[in-house]
């Protein structure tokens, strides 16, 4: 059920839920470098008895490769641990297309892998009588893939996607990624893909539910559109953490289908509390701070006499931010609260 504010919880998350189906680039890492307190943060979740699984969008890489990557930043990771969309866009083909079909692959090895082990034969040219197309990102993808893809999807074959996630993440800066891809192929043809597999959608949540057998997960991720709504859409609660692309002004913009369950500052949130979002005359309260709505803005104050900051603090003020934010019949101005707060 979604909330006009952040949810409280007077116990660690991670004596609440089973599983963290945790996203990767934003929340563990951002290209090549890790983020901070990540790895030491999973590390006590497991301690604890959290099970760990590792979801993504990005097709590019094989579980293995992207266990590897893990192991290297101080995350420990078999490569059943991770679930990928590729995994669930070749289980969705499967059930579209006779065993041993041939299938177009636009994208890189970890569809070509992910389609064998569902029984099915990657092919890369369009002269090979596919019977279905399976697109993804991967960075060597280029016009010939692109054109393969489109003289099959004139064809009338099944076309899925693996995401539509306009933009990967870099250390530079955004790159495009596979929604952008496949908008080229559908310029091409005028068509649209017959299925999605990766986040938002449902089936890379019930692919993952298949391989690391949770019962009571909690998704957490760094995006708004395709983490948090992908756990609204299935029912799962979820945990955003401010790592990766997701902004406060992101956030506190964000329409009812795309809130989050909790908010915290990073993964050191699946160990801690959450306080209690309050309402407070004609605002909201959480810790010490206080915000409210006036005149299309919203204003943030902290509690007379309180002690300095600690780490915790702005977060407890973003969340009363939500509160205020969320409440309001439509998105006020933010600046000067987020100034505040440092955010």
């Amino acid at each position: 059920m979604l909330s006009a504010s952040p949810r409280a919880s007077e116990r660690p998350l991670v004596e609440i839920y089973d599983t963290a189906l945790l996203d990767l680039d934003g929340v563990i890492y951002v290209g090549p470098r890790p983020v901070e307190h990540a790895a030491e943060a999973l590390a006590e979740a497991r301690s604890r008895g959290m099970r760990v699984g590792f979801v993504t969008n990005n097709a590019s890489r094989t579980p293995q490769a992207v266990a590897a990557h893990l192991v290297e930043l101080g995350v420990a990771a078999q490569p059943e641990d991770v679930v990928t969309s590729a995994q669930a866009a070749a289980r969705l083909v499967r059930e579209q297309v006779p065993p041993g079909s041939a299938v177009l692959v636009i994208g890189g090895e970890g569809i070509i892998e992910a389609l064998r082990e569902q029984g099915l034969r990657p092919v890369r040219s369009c002269e090979e009588q596919p019977a279905a197309v399976v697109q993804g990102y991967a960075p060597d993808v280029g016009w010939r893939q692109l054109a393969e893809g489109a003289f099959a999807v004139r064809r009338g074959l099944p076309w899925i996607a693996t995401n539509l996630d306009l933009t990967l993440p870099t250390p530079r800066g955004p790159a495009p990624g596979n929604g952008a891809l496949v908008a080229a192929v559908r310029a091409a043809t005028g068509a649209e893909p017959r299925l999605v597999a990766g986040k938002p959608h449902a089936p890379l949540f019930h692919e993952t539910v298949v391989r690391i057998g949770a019962r009571r997960p909690l998704v957490v991720g760094d995006r708004l559109d395709t983490d948090i709504e992908g756990a609204n859409n299935v029912g799962a609660d979820s945990l955003l953490v401010m790592t990766g692309a997701t902004t406060p002004r992101d956030l506190l913009a964000a329409p009812a289908h795309r809130r989050p369950t909790y908010i915290a500052a990073d993964l050191r949130g699946l160990l801690a509390t959450h306080p209690p979002v309050q309402p407070a005359g004609d605002g909201w309260r959480c810790g010490r701070w206080t915000a409210w709505v006036r005149d299309g803005e919203l204003h943030v104050a902290r509690a007379e006499g309180a002690a300095p900051p600690e780490p915790t603090d702005a977060c407890d003020g973003l969340r009363a931010l939500c509160a205020a934010a969320w409440s309001s019949q439509k998105p006020p101005e933010a600046e000067e609260a987020l100034r505040i707060l440092g955010l």
